[in-house]
């Protein structure tokens, strides 16, 4: 089994129940256990400004999947739950990244891990560092540096019983 960060991320339609029901998806998928998640958070949209904010979370997992078969996973939910890609950082019903897949660095026309933007970014990174304090890049980076280097990017928790009560 393999330790895998995913983030996920909606800011269309009822963001909390779409991140609720992907949790739980994710969860239900072949070779995959959900280990922590970390609390609801809500931000403004990186990208364009004319857009409802984001609400954002991390699940940490543990996966038999290989990393390329489990972002083939994640895109079919974001498919299942209506994800159009209409423009670049732009508005989404659904949006599943994987983060960190073990310690492995991949770098494939689709699929890069670590994240590329991940040590940019404090709607992935605080609820990163909520499970895993320590947690540093297959590099050495620590994230919580990365995370003290975003500080003027406006993020809250957001506090929904829809989110917490989900096993």
């Amino acid at each position: 089994m393999t330790d895998a960060f995913i983030g996920l991320g909606s800011n269309l339609g009822d963001s909390v129940a779409l991140l609720s029901e992907a949790r739980i998806a994710i969860d239900q998928l072949a070779g995959c256990c959900i280990v922590a998640a970390s609390s609801l958070y809500r931000s403004a949209p990186v990208g364009p400004q004319d857009q409802p904010d984001y609400f954002n979370a991390v699940l940490l997992i543990d996966t038999s999947m290989s990393a390329p078969a489990l972002l083939a996973a994640l895109q079919h939910l974001e498919q299942q739950a209506g994800r159009v890609r209409v423009r670049h950082w732009g508005e989404r019903t659904l949006d599943l990244d994987i983060l960190l897949y073990g310690g492995q660095v991949i770098n494939q026309t689709n699929l890069q891990i670590p994240h590329p933007r991940l040590t940019e970014r404090a709607f992935v990174l605080k609820p990163l560092l909520e499970i895993s304090s320590h947690l540093t890049l297959p590099d050495g980076q620590s994230l919580a540096a990365s995370c003290a280097a975003t500080a003027d990017q406006p993020i809250c928790l957001h506090n929904d019983s829809r989110w917490s009560v989900v096993p």
